[in-house]
């Protein structure tokens, strides 16, 4: 669920500013002494996305709280700001040692992680093909376009399809639980697998609804695939040969993988 909440770039870091100490306004050196939040208002702040709030803890970053959710059954975190304005999604990575930290740790399903997976059993059918649909290098992404390292990550993968031209990008469209819109976005696309319509999606224009019960069927197989071989975030890069990595690359650096540099 960690990754479910769109935090599959590896080594996102969440920097907070010392401000937060708010000296010179009157708070004292001691900040977790007066901002507080409990479960109860938690939910309060989080119920347009729908998910139970069953712990609050103050993070390892100062200027945060960790809200330990669940939703469908599966756990994971996401941080509010101190002036409870902010949802932030991602993980935060102690800078000196490299290693994510959390204060719900110990709370936290760790699921082994698949490091591979058969190509061939990828519904490339329900792909939308970026450059070459005839290349001879793939690459498979499993990619939501309301998420926003997969925003970042669509603009690179337009650009490698320019500087690459025997490649073929299967996108895989993989709405998470945390993003509800992203589902229905997902079946528009896929209705018409238009490239127009999925450029549309991933730069948060206005989508038509879906109108076809084949695209639910077609996100479900998606989804379940991902379930099934343990790719539960997003951007998740399958390489040619089944090779998972997590997070998204710039357009160079995923050529070059591709040609095993």
């Amino acid at each position: 669920m960690l990754k479910e909440l769109c935090i599959a770039v590896m080594f996102t870091i969440v920097l907070v500013s010392s401000s937060y100490a708010m000296q010179k306004e009157g708070c004292g050196g001691d900040c977790t002494s007066c901002h507080k939040l409990s479960e109860k208002d938690a939910g309060e702040l989080l119920k347009k996305i729908g998910v139970d709030v069953k712990s609050v803890k103050q993070s390892p970053a100062h200027g945060l709280f960790e809200l330990l959710v669940e939703k469908d059954s599966k756990q994971g975190v996401v941080y509010i700001d101190y002036g409870k304005k902010h949802l932030i999604q991602g993980m935060i990575v102690n800078i000196e040692t490299m290693q994510q930290v959390s204060a719900h740790a110990q709370d936290l399903p760790q699921p082994n992680q698949p490091t591979s997976l058969d190509v061939s059993k990828i519904p490339v059918d329900k792909a939308v093909v970026i450059g070459n649909p005839k290349g001879s290098k793939k690459i498979y992404v499993f990619t939501d376009p309301d998420c926003p390292y997969c925003r970042t990550g669509h603009a690179e993968l337009k650009k490698l399809a320019k500087i690459a031209p025997d490649v073929a990008i299967h996108v895989m469209l993989l709405p998470l639980p945390m993003h509800p819109a992203a589902y229905d976005k997902s079946r528009a696309v896929l209705e018409t697998k238009s490239i127009d319509l999925l450029d549309k999606a991933f730069e948060g224009k206005e989508m038509p609804k879906p109108a076809k019960d084949s695209s639910k069927n077609a996100i479900d197989e998606i989804i379940k695939f991902a379930n099934d071989n343990g790719i539960n975030g997003t951007p998740t890069m399958v390489m040619p040969d089944g090779a998972i990595q997590v997070g998204m690359r710039d357009a160079e650096t995923m050529k070059k993988m591709l040609e095993g540099k």
